[in-house]
């Protein structure tokens, strides 16, 4: 490592405690380096002490959690030694901050524009017209469409990964020294996480800002960091230049990160027989499917004229940018939502009719026994107050399977099937990881032996270890159930390990749509191009890939909608 260094932590260790008991080591004698102009990609599976250390950075580590040894310095600022009113003009002026949840990080009474405009007012960079003209440039900076518009709406608004684009754009807002993003790209597709990395690389090129960029996404730290530092059980196991650790890794745990990682792999599933059109009836089938959505100001189309089928017992895959109407087809399918035209055909059900209609309880009961949902965030989707035992008991009386006698056994069979522990059937979901709890909502699912299950963005905010697990896990339920998949992701890199076909969305559109491996080598639109051409590559492992500053530009998305 050469040149001076702009975020230096030697010898780091913090410890929590919890209610009284022993102090438990979150991270152990960590030593990192940030450049001026530089970005130092910190990487790991959950638990290993990655946002613990950003936390300990910016000075927002928990009450629970204490600095036992060592030294954090902002080029000649001792961090550690600041009280309440350094860190007011540290944070915001110094050091900027994207935390990883936007759903929980900006105020729902506020909007927009006032949220990213808030840091130049306090610290009187710009009177109230100023802040918003910059707040508005700010977010067409980082790709919001109609920024004048969304500056004056709220957060409920917007798509989560609009409201991740509003994070960085306020922790942008006053130019800071060093910029902590924690998982800033996760809920990002990948023609918006390539604008926003983009946006960091021309910003670190203008400024000399540092990043210290907390990521469980290998492709992206790859691709982009001067740096990576990789953790486990909160100690430093590796580091070095990208390039290097990713090309010869010196650690077993750096090559099965690697090789846990999708968006690493470059072949992609052989497609069942039945994927390839060898069924005489599909399972699904979606024909001429048109929903329109009414605003006050205008209407905004949630999917046209869209087509596609599913064989029995595979998998198919939705994918596309946000808005590009993913969302609002599997509420199609689901029977969350009435399309206004078309069908929705799965087995012997038209989920749209039975919306239209006054279908019998009995009727609807067995539609919603034939297809489960699993939903991206699986700690919103469990009840915080009900154990595990609880959770998956409540669909079997729902459904009026078994007895009283007998689903004890169901339940103690859906916990194995999903690979979980009988001890963790007595845990509320507080107490169990994103992955276990991810593992519990499948069981859930797969609890009522459902036909059709439809994953929502199922996997993308676990870490790529956890995210091998359940994509193999899934792939092995498959096989033994005779289960049909749609997989709604904006994760292309998973789709092509997981999916036997695949239908590109955009605008509400279907634009392409086919064999997975026909979809990722002969694209037929310059949308599915720039979705492709937009995937992360790290230069390391592959001869393709270009290093970030000299690749070319990707094509508009306007411009790619247009040619297709």
């Amino acid at each position: 490592m050469t040149g001076s260094s702009l975020l230096r932590i030697d010898g780091l260790s913090v410890d929590y405690t919890h209610r009284g008991g022993p102090s438990v080591p979150a991270v152990s004698e960590l030593d990192l380096v940030v450049r001026p102009g530089s970005m130092t990609a910190v990487v790991g599976e959950s638990g290993s002490g990655k946002s613990t250390t950003a936390n300990a950075v910016i000075g927002l580590l928990p009450s629970s959690a204490q600095v036992t040894a060592g030294r954090i310095r902002l080029g000649d600022l001792d961090l550690l030694s600041l009280g309440a009113a350094g860190w007011r003009g540290v944070r915001g002026t110094q050091i900027g901050y994207v935390p990883q949840d936007p759903g929980s990080s900006l105020n729902p009474l506020q909007t927009i524009g006032k949220s990213v405009a808030e840091a130049l007012r306090i610290h009187r960079r710009a009177n109230r017209a100023e802040a918003r003209a910059q707040a508005i440039e700010l977010l067409a900076r980082v790709g919001i469409d109609r920024p004048e518009k969304r500056a004056d709406q709220f957060p409920h608004e917007l798509s989560g990964g609009m409201r991740q684009r509003v994070l960085i754009a306020a922790a942008i807002a006053l130019r800071p020294r060093l910029l902590i993003a924690d998982e800033p790209t996760s809920a990002l597709d990948v023609t918006v996480q390539k604008q926003v990395l983009d946006l960091l690389d021309e910003l670190r090129a203008e400024t000399g800002m540092g990043v210290l960029f907390i990521t469980h996404d290998l492709a992206v730290a790859g691709e982009r960091a001067d740096e990576v530092v990789v953790m486990q059980g909160g100690r430093l196991v590796e580091s070095g230049q990208a390039g290097h650790v990713f090309s010869d890794p010196a650690t077993e745990y750096t090559s099965r990160l690697i090789s846990d990682a999708p968006a690493l792999q470059t072949r992609a599933r052989p497609p069942r027989a039945e994927a390839v059109g060898q069924s005489a009836r599909p399972f699904v089938s979606v024909e001429s499917l048109t929903h329109v959505f009414d605003r006050t100001d205008d209407q905004i189309t949630g999917v046209e004229s869209v087509d596609f089928t599913v064989a029995r017992g595979t998998t198919h895959g939705l994918v596309g940018e946000s808005g590009s109407g993913k969302t609002t087809t599997g509420k199609a399918l689901t029977g969350f939502l009435t399309p206004q035209s078309g069908q929705v055909r799965i087995g012997d059900f038209d989920a749209a009719e039975l919306g239209r209609g006054r279908p019998s309880r009995q009727r609807m009961r067995e539609f919603r026994r034939t297809v489960q949902l699993v939903h991206q965030n699986p700690f919103s989707a469990l009840d915080p107050k009900q154990s595990i035992r609880s959770t998956l008991i409540e669909p079997l009386r729902n459904f009026r399977l078994g007895d009283r006698a007998s689903r004890p056994g169901l339940v103690a069979e859906a916990m194995d099937r999903v690979a979980l522990p009988g001890d963790f059937l007595d845990r509320r979901p507080a107490e169990l990881s994103g992955g276990q709890l991810q593992r519990v909502a499948i069981a859930r699912a797969l609890i009522v032996e459902p036909e059709l299950v439809v994953f929502d963005e199922a996997v993308s905010a676990l870490d790529v270890t956890v995210q091998a697990q359940i994509l193999t896990l899934l792939d092995r339920l498959q096989r033994e159930l005779g289960l049909t998949y749609v997989f709604i992701t904006h994760d292309l890199a998973v789709v092509r390990q997981i999916a036997d076909t695949v239908s590109v969305m955009s605008r509400g559109h279907l634009v392409d749509d086919g064999a997975t491996e026909e979809i990722f080598t002969r694209p037929r639109s310059a949308y599915t191009r720039t979705l492709l051409e937009a995937i992360p590559r790290p230069a390391a492992l592959s001869s393709e890939a270009a290093p970030a500053h000299t690749r070319p530009a990707t094509p508009t998305l306007l411009t790619a909608a247009a040619e297709s």
